[in-house]
């Protein structure tokens, strides 16, 4: 019996959500009084892999397969091998599809988006919420093997330890599908972007963006000036907070569909699910679709015209008011407090 950890890596290196993964399956693994074994995927996994004993792995595995099949295939064929109790990733997309393809492949049980782990009587239950976040489940796999998603920021990063000299294994890759589905020809990062689901804080805007009283160039339509206000709005107010901040920009969907920002910025029950020490919702009204992206955040600052948008019934702190006079006087402030 032992727990398998998947760690996500971007070329040599992890994911820092992978670490939380390892410190969540360091956990588990403690709990059923058996060993953790990081498992890595990829060509070139030396960083990574002597990174995982210094995060608790007590052995690592390691396999030079690329595509989302040949890893799936690999996975699989470890788990009908050797029998894990558990096999735990992080809710990221690429670990949901790995997770959720590998336990069919092997009959197993999956419990994803999980941000409480425990075990009774032998038994792993994870807790994770439902219903936008009104509800918590408790579920558990009576499956010989449990999946496992965590949702991202649930689980502490383990400190980092001296261990480094731990027992790294290279198994051979297993055949996959001929005619792969997929090809990764490159993974592209924007340089000094702050991913939102690794972010300890994030500056997210809505459909209030629009609301910018600057004036539009007057070649564009009124839906063309709407769009042009709203994108000035991201770049010119809320990065500048963000940049102080050192935080991430998060949009409702409202916001992307309406065109003020790019889809990787949505947070929600349709875009990225985030659990931040600090939100801060400017000119987003807080539909029910954008709770369950974001009610795990410890701590949610409102700012919004409406004083009863629906968002002020979730956040700690609430600021009625415009956010074009709200959000410069709170970046200028912030500014001269942490200079």
């Amino acid at each position: 019996m032992t727990v398998f950890a998947w760690i996500e890596t971007q070329g040599a290196y992890a994911q820092p959500s992978s670490w939380e993964t390892l410190g969540g399956a360091r956990a588990l693994a403690d709990a059923l009084q058996t060993d953790l074994r990081a498992v890595i995927f990829g060509g070139d996994s030396g960083s990574a892999a002597s990174d995982a004993g210094r995060y608790g792995a007590d052995a690592v595995i390691v396999c030079a397969c690329e595509t989302m099949e040949s890893q799936v295939a690999q996975l699989s064929s470890l788990v009908a091998e050797r029998k894990p109790r558990a096999v735990v990733a992080a809710g990221s997309s690429r670990g949901r599809e790995l997770m959720a393809s590998a336990a069919f492949d092997t009959g197993s049980g999956l419990i994803s988006d999980v941000f409480e782990l425990r075990v009774e009587d032998g038994l792993i239950i994870g807790t994770r919420p439902v219903y936008a976040g009104k509800v918590l489940m408790d579920m558990r796999a009576e499956t010989a093997t449990t999946f496992l998603t965590l949702r991202p920021r649930a689980f502490p990063t383990p400190a980092k330890g001296a261990k480094s000299q731990v027992p790294i294994e290279t198994v051979a890759a297993v055949d996959a599908p001929s005619s792969p589905l997929t090809t990764v020809e490159t993974i592209a990062a924007e340089a000094g972007a702050i991913s939102l689901t690794d972010a300890s804080i994030i500056v997210s805007g809505g459909r209030g963006m629009a609301n910018n009283p600057v004036a539009a160039p007057g070649t564009l339509s009124a839906d063309e000036a709407n769009i042009w206000r709203a994108q000035q709005g991201f770049a010119h107010i809320l990065k500048p907070l963000a940049a102080v901040l050192g935080a991430a920009i998060g949009a409702s969907r409202a916001a992307v569909d309406a065109g003020y920002i790019a889809y990787e910025h949505q947070v929600g029950q349709t875009g990225k699910v985030v659990s931040p020490d600090l939100y801060i919702a400017c000119g987003i009204s807080g539909a029910i679709q954008h709770q369950a992206g974001m009610r795990g955040s410890k701590i949610i600052v409102a700012i919004n015209k409406d004083k009863n948008a629906p968002i002020f019934k979730l956040a700690h702190y609430g600021i009625v008011g415009d956010l074009y006079e709200i959000v410069p006087a709170l970046t200028a402030a912030l500014e001269r407090k942490l200079s």
